[in-house]
């Protein structure tokens, strides 16, 4: 299953479990995010086209970092005593796709309670006796 949404001037292609980077968002870590401008939604057995969107149909996802990148523009001249450096760094905000909703569907509710880790009790450790010197193994 996957959608397309649209967000700023760019369309964006996702599955539920991606991280995409979008144009930056004043927007702290772990805060949700909303795209409701979905423009198709493809699974195994529905597909819906937007025209231009598809009605009801929403992208939720999660901030997950704000990265930048560094790009460097370099102009040259040659024999000309002509050079020039350059930098941008341009923000982003990485979100991370949780669900990706139809009309009249809810976002199934967050889980609060942590998988328990299995508990090592010395009642639970497997218990094996020591071999004796001169034992034959019992068949």
């Amino acid at each position: 299953m996957y959608a397309v949404f649209e967000d700023g001037s760019r369309q964006y292609r996702v599955q539920q479990g991606d991280v995409v980077k979008v144009d930056f968002r004043e927007a702290t870590i772990g805060a949700p995010l909303e795209f409701g401008r979905v423009l198709l939604y493809q699974s195994d057995t529905d597909s819906r086209i937007g025209q231009p969107v598809v009605e009801g149909a929403r992208i939720l996802g999660e901030v997950v970092d704000h990265p930048t990148t560094k790009l460097y523009i370099q102009h040259f001249r040659r024999r000309k005593n002509y050079r020039r450096l350059r930098g941008h760094r341009q923000p982003y905000t990485s979100v991370k796709i949780n669900h990706i909703l139809l009309p009249g569907m809810q976002p199934p509710p967050p889980s609060t309670v942590a998988p328990a880790a299995p508990a090592t009790s010395p009642e639970t450790a497997p218990t094996t006796a020591p071999a004796e010197a001169g034992a034959a193994p019992a068949n």
